[in-house]
Parts: C-alpha cells; structure tokens; sequence
C-alpha cells in the first residue's frame, strides 16, 4: 500500500495584496521564510512520501510557474485544473490518478500555504493518519492542538476514543463567535487544519455514498475526461462533500506549531520579530512603533509612533491597515476601483 500525497495549490492572490497577484499567489511568496510556502510544503514530506507520490493541484495558468518552482517533480504531477471547483473535485482527480498508478493508494491531503514550525512532529503525524486511514479504513482529518481561540478556523469536536489519541468526530463546528471558541478550546476541541488521509478505495465509496455534486460524474474521471469532468461537478469543499456528510471519519490530532498563513497579521507569528513586536521585510526604519507588520519589495519605508499597524508596499501599490482589519482585505479589494486593484 503507497503512500501518495495531494497538494492543494490554488489561489486567487488576494489574501496578500498588493505583494500577492494572481499571478504570483500566497503559496509562489516567502511569507514565511526564505522560500516560497509551496517548496517548503514539498520539501516538508521528504522520507514521509517519495517526490513521484506527490501530485500538486492548481490552478492551469499556475501550472508552469509551480513545475518551476518545483524540479523534483514530474512535469505530469502538476496538475492544472480546467476550471476552479473548489477542493473535492480536485482531491478526487488527484486520487483518481493514485488509484490508477497503485490500486492500494493511500493519500494524504495537504495545502501549499502553511507553515509548519516542527517537521518531525508534522511528519510522524503524516505517517500516523495514513496508516489509520488503512487501519481504521476512515477518512481521517488532523485536528491542530489549539494555541489560542481562534475565530478564524473551524473546529472539530472528537468524540469516541477508538485507540490512544484517535476518536471519531462527534462533530465539525465553522469558524464560531469569540465566547464559543474560547468554550470549544476549553471543551477540547481541535482547529480544522484541512490535514486528511484517505484510501482511494475509501474516498471514492464515501464519494459516491455523499457526494451528489460528483459521483455522477467519476466515469469521466475513469476515461481521463478531465475537462468534462470538471465541466459537468457542482463545487464543493472536501470538507463538506466526505467529512461533514460521512460516517466513516475519525480524528487525530497534530500537536505541532501550524498556521495557515491567512492575513498579513499572521506573520507575526511565523516569522521572526524584533525586540518591538514588529516584523519588517525589506528596506524600513521604524521608529517608536510595535506590533507591526512592515514589508517593501525595494523602496525604503520609514514608521513613526504607531502600532499594530500593516504596512505593504509592493509592486507598485501601498496598502497601510490596521492587524485587526487585516482579515478583512479580500472584502476592501472588492470596494477598491480596478485600476488600483489589478497589478499588470
């Protein structure tokens, strides 16, 4: 039975505006280091899952920057998805060809834009969801130790303990108000990281049991009709598609630093600051200020007597906000004329 890895590579570049394009989304960026998020993702799973396991999904316009970006893989690993369908259509197209290769496939499910601050702790958890996938034969997802209540992730609840550590998911709760979160994290529960593992033979019995939006439609998988395929499927998360809708799914969890890298107020927690609280990126002074985050791509940017502030300057825009309203970018852009949104 090989293990095989899916890697969800998509994006549309706004959660990093104006550093972040469509072009060049979060996962292309050093947001958390020196090397783009997604090489990191790869290199992550060495000596969990061989380079010719791994399959990367993305976006087709993506596609030759991310087989760039990645040598290691073969070209026809990268895969370009015709049309943004969200994440169960391309988890099963990416198991599909796991199946395909190795009738015994077990897949672990991941994303291109985490950071993960323990590999080894990540990857004995790796190893241990794929080998509960087969052992338990469940869907599994990895529930993140909360550090924090967290508004911004869902949770999931665990309920019976089948082994040491390993419970059957009570329930799956979406990104709760304050009071509930800090209930959730007091009760238990663990952040939805979007971590799974699955057998192929598993995945596609749940999908055709729960998955109306794609199980009519897993012949054209079969005939290498990728186009059709994506053509013909209603997008839909995995999340809800298999895990929220199956019976079969049990929880582990993944006690090791993890964010998923989701506003520019995170790099402040997964990158290095100073004696202030500030992290800067590039050419700045920063003078009387704390708890900032402060990157330019070139051109010196001097912060004076202020705090918790984001200030970005990058391919020739400048977005200054506020670490709180940082989460709130996508929804600004949509306010913002096209003619300062759109980056040539």
């Amino acid at each position: 039975m090989g293990r095989w890895a899916a890697i969800l590579a998509g994006g549309s570049g706004t959660r990093f505006w104006p550093l972040s394009t469509p072009r060049q989304p979060k996962q292309f960026l050093p947001l958390a280091g020196d090397r783009p998020l997604l090489v990191d993702a790869v290199d992550r799973l060495a000596g969990v899952i061989d380079a010719e396991r791994i399959l990367v999904v993305t976006g087709r316009s993506l596609a030759d920057e991310t087989r760039r970006l990645l040598p290691q893989l073969a070209p026809d690993h990268v895969l370009g998805e015709p049309r943004a369908a969200s994440t169960a259509p391309a988890l099963a197209w990416a198991t599909a060809i796991a199946r395909a290769r190795d009738p015994q496939a077990t897949v672990l499910s991941l994303h291109a834009d985490w950071w993960v601050g323990d590999t080894g702790a990540f990857q004995d958890t790796a190893r241990r969801a794929l080998a509960c996938a087969a052992s338990h034969d469940a869907l599994v997802t990895v529930g993140i130790v909360p550090t924090r209540p967290d508004v911004g992730y869902g949770y999931i609840e665990p309920g019976t303990e089948l082994e040491p550590g390993v419970r059957r998911v009570a329930r799956f709760t979406e990104k709760p108000d304050a009071d509930r979160a800090r209930a959730l994290v007091a009760a238990g529960a663990l952040w939805n990281s979007g971590m799974f593992a699955w057998t192929a033979q598993r995945f596609f019995a749940e999908t055709v049991a729960h998955a109306p939006e794609i199980a009519p439609h897993l012949d054209r998988l079969v005939a290498n009709d990728i186009a059709g395929f994506f053509a013909a499927v209603t997008p839909v998360a995995v999340d809800v598609s298999h895990f929220e809708r199956s019976d079969h799914v049990i929880v582990l969890p993944g006690a090791f630093p993890w964010d998923d890298v989701g506003t520019w107020a995170a790099l402040s927690r997964v990158r290095t600051t100073d004696t202030n609280d500030n992290v800067i990126v590039g050419p700045a002074v920063l003078h009387e200020a704390s708890g900032s985050v402060v990157w330019t791509d070139g051109d010196p940017v001097v912060i004076d007597g202020v705090r918790d502030l984001v200030v970005v300057r990058a391919n020739g825009r400048i977005l200054v906000t506020t670490r709180d309203r940082a989460s709130q970018l996508k929804h600004l852009l949509e306010r913002v004329p096209p003619a300062v949104r759109e980056i040539p």
